[in-house]
């Protein structure tokens, strides 16, 4: 449980840091740490408006998604705890809670018959369906080097302090998770959320019809795959014989620099052109496939 609380409260918090960040890069004094999460509580109070070729699917779409999400959130382990769910192969059930949320989102925008709404509906499957060989990749590796196929189990004997080749993995994987992360959320490089021309939206042109309570389900679920992908780094850096305070230290400053990182990107890197982000995402399955190389070498099994 000591996870999910952990994970909630970085949720609160991280979106304010991006938004933090990326005004002080530019000069700004932006808003509040806790704007984000005011304009979720007046999106709360507020009913949801429906058009009138929504569907059943458009309206339960994002109670489902969300659902998902905080799911997929009992199978993540913190320090030496385990998690709610655990069992062999449970990475694999967490990816499949993350693509139901995801597939939920995507009829939810086309149950809205939009052809704006299915152009962006498009583009999001392709490129979760593109970005899915890294993520499974990686894992796999992580599970062939430490014999487990548990999310607690493969971090509770994964140590990044370990020789040469497991940092550089560790330095692949932490790359690899961040991308994935920006990939997921649709945020720059591959998508801008502050964009407003319909032609070049991805996630934000799926949720144009949603309103009120809807749409601030949507926005919590978008704060808690932050965390989610956070969370992921942190046990990548967790390592046995540390006090459960120490664990909650290292917890929040992965996720701060985390978050500062995605801001920085946000900041100084310009989105890509829509034909080149297939090519961006491929490309980190190829490093994915690098590093399950690299572990091949490391464990003797590359003849």
């Amino acid at each position: 449980m000591m996870a999910i609380i952990l994970m909630i409260v970085t949720a609160l918090v991280f979106p304010g840091i991006i938004l933090r960040v990326r005004s002080l890069a530019s000069g700004r004094k932006g808003p509040r740490l806790m704007q984000p999460m005011k304009e979720i509580a007046i999106l709360l109070g507020k009913g949801s408006v429906f058009g009138d070729t929504a569907g059943i699917v458009f309206r339960i779409a994002p109670a489902i998604s969300l659902s998902a999400i905080l799911c997929s959130m009992l199978v993540l382990p913190f320090a030496n705890q385990k998690p709610v769910i655990s069992f062999e192969g449970d990475f694999i059930f967490f990816s499949f809670l993350l693509a139901l949320g995801k597939f939920f989102s995507i009829i939810g925008a086309l149950d809205i018959g939009s052809s704006f709404q299915g152009m962006g509906a498009n583009r999001e499957a392709l490129f979760s369906m593109l970005i899915e060989p890294a993520f499974f990749i990686l894992l796999a590796t992580f599970a062939m080097f430490t014999g487990y196929t548990s999310f607690s189990g493969i971090f509770s004997h994964f140590n990044i302090a370990g020789d040469y080749y497991v940092l550089l993995f560790s330095i692949l994987a932490i790359y690899i998770f961040v991308q994935i992360a920006v990939i997921e959320n649709s945020r720059i490089p591959v998508d801008d959320p502050k964009t407003h021309l319909e032609l070049t939206m991805i996630h934000e042109v799926m949720i144009l019809d949603n309103s009120g309570f809807d749409k601030a389900l949507i926005h919590i679920g978008s704060y808690l795959k932050f965390a989610i992908f956070g969370t992921l780094l942190y046990n990548i850096f967790a390592t046995t014989g540390m006090s459960t305070f120490l664990h909650v230290v290292l917890f929040f400053l992965v996720q701060i620099v985390y978050a500062v990182i995605i801001g920085l990107v946000e900041s100084f890197r310009a989105r890509n052109k829509m034909d080149k982000n297939p090519k961006f995402i491929l490309t980190i399955s190829a490093i994915a496939w690098l590093a399950f190389v690299l572990i091949l070498t490391m464990t003797s099994r590359l003849i």
